[in-house]
């Protein structure tokens, strides 16, 4: 069983940073696979960013509206996962959810069994 709770959401202007942070709980987070979701009012919950579980960091995935701005990393000594939001643009407003999954890293939503309770994220223009 893992539990997971994220943080670090808020308020930012366009072209601002956040860093959220996603706390498990629970003996599987080392070995499990990360991913952080989005979903904005009246869309569907989106693939943002993932990383499989390795002793030397793990292998990165990211969705293509974020890659280059949005790096993805995880402590495992601290059973936390990280998500560098930078170069925030209007339409990265959303709640955005930590995931966790036993295995490989995947970008369906419905393979991931434990999710956190997710923490808004709002850019203005």
């Amino acid at each position: 069983q893992v539990q997971l709770v994220e943080s670090g959401g808020g308020l930012v202007q366009a072209g601002g940073s956040l860093r959220l942070s996603c706390a498990a709980s629970g003996r599987t987070f080392s070995n499990a696979a990360m991913g952080w979701f989005r979903q904005a009012p009246g869309k569907e919950r989106e693939f943002v960013a993932a990383i499989t579980w390795s002793v030397a960091g793990g292998t990165t995935y990211y969705a293509n509206s974020v890659k280059g701005r949005f790096p993805i990393s995880r402590d495992n000594a601290k059973n936390t996962v990280y998500l560098q939001m930078n170069s925030l643009k209007p339409e990265d407003t959303a709640v955005y959810y930590c995931a966790a999954r036993a295995g490989g890293s995947s970008y369906s939503p419905y393979a991931y069994n434990y999710w956190g309770q997710g923490t808004q994220v709002t850019v203005s223009s």
